[in-house]
């Protein structure tokens, strides 16, 4: 099944996509800001990443762009999931790479619909 990289600083919503991804039967790995979770890109190689922005140290525009820009790891899907709502916050995330954006409280089935399509 396939690997998921969660690189979010909150212990509830790293429980709560971890948790619906594992019933689901994908593998979680688990970064708790941006620093760690490009590095875990780049040794895991993850299948997606889920990307919370609001993080200390490197946020996740710029985890995002680091590993999009990066050859070995410019593949991995990368969706966006923050409490930024703005248009610009969306935009400014594509930019960096990502391939989606979710806000937060974000639904568990779309999530794991997104994830499904991303993987597939």
């Amino acid at each position: 099944m396939a690997k998921v990289l969660i690189v979010d600083d909150s212990p509830t919503e790293v429980h709560i996509f971890s948790s619906a991804l594992g019933d689901e039967g994908y593998q979680v790995v688990v970064a708790t800001d941006g620093e760690e979770g490009v590095q875990k890109a780049m040794e895991e190689m993850p299948d997606l990443i889920l990307m919370d922005v609001v993080m200390p140290g490197l946020n996740g525009f710029q985890a995002t762009r680091k590993i999009h820009r990066n050859a070995s790891t410019k593949h991995i899907p990368i969706i966006i999931v923050t409490t930024k709502d703005q248009d610009t916050d969306r935009e400014w995330g594509m930019r960096q790479g990502a391939r989606d954006y979710l806000v937060k409280p974000v639904d568990v089935n779309e999530l794991l619909n997104k994830v499904g399509e991303m993987v597939s």
